[in-house]
């Protein structure tokens, strides 16, 4: 399994890229977010991915972000019907908060906007991942609609982190900010998160 590469990106569309690795050239398809964060052409650049095997081809998926990555490969590995191009529609069509936050807000009229997305491959996606996303999707949709300051983004993160271990997310928000109380406006991510699990809130 090729899991990235590292090179020089020679060329890049909002399709596809170039990306040269010691000599050797390797076409990646990519989604339209991460076209977005693509350096220019001849510098360096590190592509996550994801490779898929036919009869016909061997063909490698490349995205920017692990979050990226880990919601194609949900995408086509849940849901009956999404293969790779439906999939890289929804992340051209959407980033990645926008999507989980449309499935997990059963919006059905987002999705099917997407190209190649009808309705009710829209509504399957959002019955065969609604569980898997859940009320985590939800809340980062929430939170992508205002700009948060370092302090509320740090106090987001944890909130994440915590539903993502299944606390609901009033319990996750309260025990932030007990332990943000607890331990002081210095504290990072991860002790507000340990703090919170000692308490078992």
């Amino acid at each position: 399994m090729i899991t990235f590469l590292h090179g020089k990106l020679v060329a890049s569309l909002p399709t596809q890229v170039i990306v040269d690795v010691h000599g050797v050239g390797y076409e990646v398809l990519i989604p339209l977010s991460s076209f977005d964060k693509l350096p220019a052409p001849g510098g360096d650049v590190t592509i996550l991915t994801h490779l898929t095997v036919r009869e016909d081809a061997h063909l490698l998926y490349g995205f920017m972000t692990a979050a990226e990555r880990d919601l194609f490969r949900l995408l086509i590995h849940t849901v009956s019907g999404i293969g790779p191009k439906i999939a890289l529609n929804l992340l051209s069509g959407m980033n990645v908060v926008a999507l989980r936050g449309a499935v997990a807000n059963g919006d059905v009229k987002a999705l099917s906007s997407i190209s190649g997305v009808g309705k009710k491959t829209a509504e399957r996606i959002i019955v065969e991942l609604r569980d898997k996303i859940g009320a985590t999707g939800a809340w980062e949709a929430s939170s992508a609609k205002h700009s948060l300051s370092a302090a509320d983004q740090k106090i987001n993160d944890a909130i994440l982190a915590l539903m993502a271990l299944g606390f609901k997310q009033p319990e996750a928000h309260d025990a932030v900010r007990a332990s943000l109380a607890l331990l002081g406006p210095d504290a990072n991510v991860e002790s507000l998160v340990r703090a919170c699990l000692k308490k078992g809130a």
